[in-house]
């Protein structure tokens, strides 16, 4: 750092205020006002590093420079330890595309993943990689899933639309992929992509570069006909193999769905493939295949999302409950949710006769963006107690279990409870109803739920990300009936969806986008 000036512009002269230029004589710094520069570092990312400290002693006659070399520490809490990857350290030069390198390129890089260095995912090699000496002995998120010969495949469109097989499974990244594949009736038993002995005769190793193996067992077989209907095989012990009937090729694989099940420690335990089969004629020159991998922990049950990763208009909100403090869901269960999420958030659910004693239980769920009200009509008498009668329309309005969370995006994890937005309780009052006997009862008649998202992400595909809920009960003041005399109250329910996106500035304009789908480990080791 001593010897970096940034000020430092002028060749074998001496520049004004540059307290760093070599150039400039003890004369030339009695004369600054300032030191332009005060400090020069390296890399600022580094976690500590020495620093060159520049300064005037004004109050020497003639003013004179200070100069001194300290460490300094970086206070980010992320930070460069040591540069020891000295790859990163500078820019390797591309290399251009011409049309005797293209197909070379095109197989190195084009598929949907892939490395650096040429012939890193050779399928064929036996020989062990010296890196995975000190690879952890379990999958860890995004690592490509491996098998006895090479990966799990899941094939996908790389430049154009046709279908690639060397795009491998990352582990606990949910996929679904669709890409077109060539075929014929006169190669119909010979194109391995189209036969289900492709997708489940290589076994997956139950962690990396282990000798346990898991078998892949075939979970469903449907068949697909020419005009699109789809029937369900009841066995799924006999492997359908492409072949020749009545000039047709049946038996083709048309999509195929992963299911694979693991540990919380990495370790995968089962694997599942469903199969969807179809046929085509002597016409036909390719098909559309699709590919789907899900993952599902031991133990748990899968819980149905409500998009991927912003809400769906139409689809119920995510809720849930947290039992404890709430660092402490962090640290155990996280947010406990109904296996049924049609009834994680509800409202009353209106009647045809509009009497709330008929219609407890009756509830409806909350969908995304849909804005509703329901309500009914409580017929009140001098008889009824003022505490059990709260309790009942509390109960009306806001079921038998309310939730305290609901999922800020479609596709929250429970475990992820900071991702779980808290419901706000509000309460407010109403005017009395009657007012002859300075008994009365608070009583509860309205609940209304105000939801408030944004648009998160591209502006190309916005995503719907919920940011604040809040739940207010309305209550009113009913007073003591005289005898025999009854009142009817009108009890309501309702909620309203409000966008708070920001508006976009005028004139602003969005990047220019392209089509294209990043590999999977793009930002690893980032998730």
């Amino acid at each position: 750092v001593t010897k970096l000036c940034a000020c430092d512009l002028l060749v074998a002269q001496c520049d004004a205020n540059c307290c760093c230029d070599p150039d400039c004589s003890a004369e030339d710094f009695s004369l600054f006002t300032t030191c332009s520069i005060p400090i020069v570092t390296g890399d600022s990312r580094l976690c500590s590093q020495k620093a060159a400290v520049y300064s005037l002693d004004v109050e020497a006659n003639p003013p004179e420079r200070i100069f001194k070399v300290i460490d300094q520490v970086n206070p980010n809490l992320f930070c460069i330890h040591a540069t020891n990857y000295k790859q990163a350290l500078s820019f390797s030069t591309p290399e251009m595309p011409t049309s005797e390198n293209f197909d070379e390129l095109l197989q190195r890089f084009g598929s949907a993943t892939f490395s650096a260095e040429p012939g890193s995912w050779n399928e064929n090699t036996d020989a062990p990689n010296p890196s995975d000496a000190n690879e952890t002995n379990r999958y860890e998120y995004g690592v490509p899933i491996q098998t006895v010969d090479a990966f799990l495949r899941l094939p996908s469109p790389v430049v154009s639309s046709w279908c690639s097989d060397a795009n491998p499974a990352g582990f606990l990244v949910n996929q679904a992929t669709k890409c077109i594949r060539s075929v014929s009736v006169e190669k119909c038993g010979t194109i391995q992509a189209v036969s289900m002995l492709f997708y489940i005769n290589s076994s997956i190793l139950a962690v990396p570069n282990s000798s346990q193996m898991v078998n892949i067992s075939v979970q469903s077989i449907t068949v697909q006909s020419l005009n699109g209907t789809r029937t369900l095989l009841n066995g799924t012990d006999v492997l359908r193999l492409p072949m020749v009937l009545d000039e047709l090729c049946i038996n083709m694989v048309l999509g195929v769905s992963y299911h694979i099940t693991y540990t919380d420690t990495g370790e995968i335990t089962e694997a599942a493939a469903a199969f969807v089969l179809g046929a085509i004629n002597k016409e036909a020159l390719s098909i559309e295949q699709s590919f789907e991998v899900s993952f599902t922990q031991v133990n748990t049950e899968p819980v149905a999302l409500s998009g991927n990763p912003g809400y769906i208009v139409g689809l119920p909100l995510r809720a849930g409950f947290c039992t404890e403090f709430p660092f402490n869901c962090v640290l155990t269960s996280g947010i406990i949710q109904n296996t049924n999420k049609y009834s994680q958030l509800t409202i009353l659910h209106s009647t045809s006769s509009q009497d709330c004693l008929a219609a407890q239980g009756a509830r409806t769920p909350v969908l995304f963006g849909y804005n509703m009200i329901s309500g009914c009509t409580l017929r009140i008498t001098a008889a009824m107690k003022c505490q059990p009668l709260t309790q009942t329309l509390l109960d009306l309005l806001k079921g038998q279990s309310f939730p305290e969370y609901v999922a800020s995006f479609g596709n929250s994890q429970a475990q992820d409870v900071l991702d779980w937005v808290p419901i706000t309780h509000l309460h407010s009052s109403e005017q009395r109803i009657y007012s002859t006997s300075q008994s009365s009862c608070q009583i509860p008649v309205s609940l209304e739920i105000e939801v408030k998202w944004t648009k998160y992400g591209s502006l190309v595909n916005p995503q719907a990300r919920i940011v604040n809920v809040t739940a207010a009960i309305t209550t009113t003041t009913l007073m003591q009936l005289p005898s025999g005399r009854e009142r009817i109250v009108p009890v309501t329910s309702s909620v309203v969806f409000t966008d708070v996106s920001s508006p976009a500035e005028p004139g602003y304009k969005a990047w220019p986008t392209i089509n294209v789908k990043l590999p999977f480990d793009f930002f690893f080791p980032f998730v």
